[in-house]
């Protein structure tokens, strides 16, 4: 009998799924921003000796933790199912940051972040594919997106617990709301279905028949994924995702550790430049939200390439004298541009692979673009080094938006079917190479 269309057959349900999903991914932007949020106070320990080039280190630390823990969880993902290495990744995430809180010196603290690096990279891919898979086909740009905007609420979340608490606390209490994921073990352990199930209406043509059959560990080993996705069918997207991912990760990355300095030194104060980090957030909300929905309208290319624009466009604006309610403006846009638009290509990358592969495929996709997330803090340290001018940091994003634009903008279009294939129909179609 057919599963009626547009009725998820993975084991869970889109509704909680989008919204455990939120909410992990909530608390980990809220672990990521934490690093920008606190720059500033760092910056001025008295006994730390924090110089930008040391901030933009720690950043880089961060983000080198990411693809061991973005590769290790999309293959575990894959091969052992989702709710596994989701809740080793939480509880690894809370433990870290717990480290981070009660770090006594700046060797021990830069180590914490690299730990704290893993789990955020581990989580992403997992939340990503396991929503993918609970999402309506109709709906899942939409609900993949709406999911994946909890990286901005948790940014949002640390600009203000930033703004109300600093710089009169300690710069570690922070550090100490990152434990939250430990209280999410057990619904992740009810929500989350152990064996990973196609949808068949969001299957590739050639996955759709007998797509809702679990596939097992020892039919789809790792390797045989990664020659997969570099055969001739997957190559071409596969390497434009990882090279758009690397561009999308500079400007998240790099803007997560830097915009409320950069704002400083623009002429703002700490809690001015937590405003603009808080409007980058809400920008990344409401755009995801609103491009997700073009995306599910069959422009999900078109809506990327924009979103890639338009952080270019705002990083322009945010780095002349502008009236402040249009600075504020540019900052959300920036923020779309930013995370919103690494949630498009996650998306994207989502899309266009069957189950078995989408683990892995995002693992491998956001593991070898996190070298953005590595090289963005530290390109960024060095722009402001190396160029006295106030504006260097702001330009420094545009290179890398205008990259991510042309790369989306190689990816050929694919189709979808809205159902399952009917017999004999061809099942030779690529979604995206």
């Amino acid at each position: 009998m057919n599963p009626t269309p547009g009725t998820p057959t993975t084991g869970a349900r889109p509704g909680p799924a989008v919204a455990l999903g939120l909410v992990i991914l909530c608390i980990e932007g809220y672990d990521l921003f934490i690093l920008g949020a606190v720059g500033p106070s760092l910056l001025s320990h008295p006994d730390w000796d924090v110089t930008k080039s040391t901030l933009g280190l720690l950043g880089s630390l961060t983000a080198l933790g990411m693809p061991l823990g973005s590769i290790a969880a999309g293959w575990a993902g894959d091969h052992y199912g989702r709710r596994l290495p989701m809740v080793v990744s939480l509880t690894w995430l809370s433990l870290s940051m717990l480290l981070s809180a009660v770090a006594g010196d700046l060797t021990l603290f830069a180590a914490t972040r690299f730990l704290t690096g893993m789990g955020i990279g581990a989580l992403i891919p997992l939340v990503t594919a396991y929503v993918s898979e609970a999402a309506t086909p109709a709906r899942h740009a939409l609900q993949v997106g709406t999911a994946t905007t909890g990286l901005a609420i948790g940014g949002i979340l640390t600009g203000v617990v930033g703004r109300t608490l600093l710089p009169e606390w300690d710069f570690r209490t922070l550090f100490l709301f990152g434990v939250v994921p430990l209280v999410l073990i057990p619904v992740v352990w009810r929500l989350v279905p152990a064996v990973v199930r196609e949808h068949p209406a969001q299957a590739p043509l050639e996955e759709a028949e007998g797509a809702t059959t679990p596939y097992t560990a020892e039919a789809y080993d790792s390797a045989n994924r990664l020659r997969q996705l570099l055969a001739p069918r997957y190559r071409r997207s596969t390497l434009l995702f990882w090279a758009a991912t690397f561009a999308g990760l500079v400007i998240v990355y790099g803007a997560s550790t830097w915009l409320p300095t950069l704002m400083v030194d623009s002429g703002y104060d700490l809690g001015s430049s937590l405003e603009f980090s808080i409007a980058f957030n809400v920008g990344a909300v409401i755009g995801t939200i609103g491009a997700a929905l073009i995306a599910d309208r069959g422009l999900l290319k078109v809506a990327t390439v924009v979103s890639f624009l338009l952080a270019a466009v705002a990083m322009i604006t945010l780095s002349t004298p502008q009236p402040r309610p249009l600075l504020l403006v540019a900052s959300a846009v920036a923020g779309f541009g930013a995370l919103g638009t690494q949630a498009l290509v996650n998306i994207y990358v989502a899309h266009a692979h069957p189950a078995r592969l989408r683990g892995t495929a995002l693992g491998l996709s956001l593991g070898v673009g996190r070298v953005g997330a590595i090289v963005g803090p530290s390109y960024l340290a060095a722009v402001t080094v190396l160029i006295s001018s106030s504006k260097a940091g702001f330009y420094a994003f545009v290179v890398p938006a205008l990259l991510g634009a042309v790369l989306i903008g190689l990816l050929r279009p694919g189709r979808r079917p809205s159902a399952p294939a009917p017999a004999g129909a061809s099942t030779e179609a690529p979604l995206a190479q």
